[in-house]
C-alpha cells in the first residue's frame, strides 16, 4: 500500500521506520545532524515549498531518505493505517 505525503509524493508504507513532527524533534542536535548529513548524501527530498511540519524517515532497497513535507505526523499516521 502507497501513502500520500503531500504534494504528487506516495511511499510504501512498508518503507516508513519513522514519522516526526519538526517542531519537537529540532531541538535535538543529534536530529540536526542527521538531517544536515541526510542532504549532504543526497538523501533529502522536500515535499513542499511550504514550511514543513513533519520529516518522514524511509527505507527502501536499502537506502534511506528523508522527506519533509507539509502535513503533520498525526495526518501520515492516519493515511498510514
Amino acid at each position: 500500500m502507497y501513502v500520500n505525503i503531500g504534494g504528487d509524493m506516495a511511499v510504501r508504507d512498508r518503507s516508513i521506520i519513522g514519522v516526526f513532527d519538526l517542531d519537537g524533534a529540532t531541538m535535538s542536535r543529534k536530529t540536526v545532524e542527521f538531517l544536515q548529513s541526510a542532504e549532504q548524501e543526497g538523501g533529502l527530498v522536500s515535499v513542499t515549498e511550504d514550511v514543513p511540519k513533519s520529516f518522514l524517515l524511509t527505507e527502501e532497497y536499502g537506502m534511506e531518505r528523508v522527506y519533509f513535507t507539509q502535513l503533520s505526523a498525526a495526518t501520515i499516521e492516519k493515511r498510514a493505517r
